[in-house]
Formats: structure tokens, C-alpha cells, sequence
């Protein structure tokens, strides 16, 4: 499975374990997770969908409306509502529990970081720090050519590599700020609790508290990877 549909599927089965939905709320829903800029069309969702209905992950419901095939005349399509199998969940709860590279890497690391707060703590950790260690790498090869950059091209050019080194570095402070806070609550909680008593509120570095229940983390290219309370 490539890594695109691989990190749709993840999304999916998350989005689903919370509740069932249509292919439509679905969507919504993955771009809000995922953010606009990897927004997915239905030409992308509903192959996905079929495949998850095919492997047995996911069952179709549709027990008010009639099945219509959508025509160029009548642009109907039935709204199937799409639930978490058994065998679904148990997928679900393997892929949280993933945390090698792959959990590192820009097209996986956001929907595994939306879905921290159902991860167990030790997994939580591991994807961070080996996160925090493919930047740090990152980071490196990054200033090497921003140094040979300045001799070889225009302002502008060196700007633009500029720029992006100084997103890396800013990802990099929050990741630390986040492992920190992860080995102060060595609670074995996988998110705040409703008593009061569960892990301190990470703050971004702007000094910013997530209090509304949310693990966003600040900036591009994860401005959204989970959804407040009133979009759940």
C-alpha cells in the first residue's frame, strides 16, 4: 500500500471509530483533520472506502434511502453510511500502535499525531522523538546547503532556503516542548482526564495552551491535524 492511501485508510478507520457517517460527512471531516492543503475528492475517498468495504474493515449501511445510481440526468448518489467492522477496529488499533519510520515521515506523522490522545503513551513518545530525530537530521543537511547557497545563488534563492530551515527549527522547539511535557506525565494516561487530574496542557511555543482538548500543533505544515469540540 503506498504511503498516500495508507495514511487515508489510517484517517478513515479513525474518523469512523468515533462514529459512523456518510461518504460526504467523511470527507468533511478529512479535511479538517487533514488539512485543505491535502484535501481529498471523492475520486480519491471512495475507492479507499470500497477497498476497506472489500478487506472487511468497514460495513455499509443505508436502511432509509434506496440505492440510486448517480447519472449525468439525476446527479443522485445514495448516502451510505459507512461503519467500523470488528475486524475494523482491530485494524484501527494496529495502526495506532505503529511507531516506526514510517509514523515519522511528513505524509504520516499528522494523522498519527490527530489521533495521540487513543495512543498509548509509550508509542506516543517513540513517534515523537523519532520524529524530533528525521528533523534534527533534516536540520543539518539544510544548513549545509544554506551555507554553500550563499556563494552559489541570488538573495532571493538563499531567502527561500532560509525560510524553510526556520520552519524546520520551529517544528523541532515544539517537538521538544511536547516530549518534555510527555516525560513529566509519566502517568500512562493517553489524554487529559474529565477530573482534573490527567497530564498538563502542552503549550506551543508561542506560549499558547491547547485547553480545548486539541493536540494542534502551531504552524504549517500541521495546522489542523485534529478537530475542536465542536466539530466532533
Amino acid at each position: 500500500m503506498g504511503r498516500r492511501s495508507g495514511v487515508l485508510e489510517f484517517a478513515v478507520l479513525g474518523l469512523l471509530h468515533d462514529a459512523p457517517m456518510h461518504g460526504y460527512e467523511l470527507r468533511k471531516r478529512l479535511n479538517v483533520l487533514l488539512g485543505s492543503f491535502r484535501a481529498f475528492s471523492y475520486g480519491t475517498l471512495y475507492p479507499c472506502l470500497k477497498s476497506l468495504v472489500a478487506q472487511g474493515f468497514l460495513v455499509e449501511d443505508n436502511p432509509d434511502v434506496e440505492y440510486v445510481p448517480a447519472t449525468a440526468l439525476n446527479g443522485k448518489r445514495s448516502k451510505i453510511v459507512y461503519r467500523l467492522s470488528p475486524e475494523g477496529k482491530e485494524r484501527f488499533e494496529e495502526l495506532l500502535a505503529e511507531s516506526g519510520p514510517d509514523a515519522w515521515e511528513d505524509e504520516h506523522f499528522g494523522v498519527h499525531f490527530a489521533f495521540f490522545g487513543q495512543t498509548d503513551r509509550a508509542v506516543r513518545m517513540r513517534v515523537l522523538e523519532g520524529r524530533r530525530s528525521r528533523l534534527e537530521e533534516r536540520l543539518e543537511r539544510m544548513r549545509n546547503s544554506l551555507a554553500r547557497a550563499r556563494e552559489r545563488f541570488d538573495d532571493y534563492t538563499v531567502e527561500l532556503q532560509r525560510h524553510g530551515l526556520e520552519s524546520v527549527e520551529r517544528e523541532v522547539r515544539w517537538l521538544n516542548e511536547l516530549i518534555e511535557t510527555e516525560r513529566a506525565n509519566r502517568t500512562g494516561r493517553t489524554g487529559p482526564s474529565t477530573d482534573g487530574t490527567g497530564p498538563a496542557v502542552p503549550k506551543t511555543s508561542d506560549g499558547r495552551g491547547h485547553d480545548d482538548g486539541s493536540s494542534d500543533p502551531p504552524g504549517p505544515p500541521y495546522d489542523r491535524p485534529g478537530r475542536s469540540e465542536q466539530e466532533r
